[in-house]
């Protein structure tokens, strides 16, 4: 598994595979996508944590609401493990 915190307010949205963008009709479901019910707060900011499964490369993630046409979206690279969670669950 692999995991990414993702600030409260904002919603996932595109994932990407190995070959590009997931292929549901391919696949023949959804990308394992879990918010978990653990969060951090950084800066005033929470955080929570998500797991997506080991064949996610990229996650877009974009706010929802009214903050969605300022910003945009952003794609997620850096998917983490579960030690560097760990790391920075500890680091808080």
């Amino acid at each position: 598994m692999k995991y990414f915190f993702l600030s409260d307010g904002w919603v996932t949205g595109r994932v990407w595979e190995f070959g590009g963008l997931w292929n549901e009709a391919v696949r023949q479901r959804r990308p394992h996508i879990c918010r978990l019910n653990l969060s951090i707060t950084e800066q005033g900011e929470v955080l929570w944590l998500y797991q997506v499964e080991e064949s996610v490369l990229m996650v877009e993630v974009k706010p929802e609401g009214e903050l969605r046409q300022a910003i945009g979206q952003v794609v997620l690279k850096r998917l983490i493990t579960a030690e560097q969670v760990i790391e920075h669950l500890c680091a808080v």
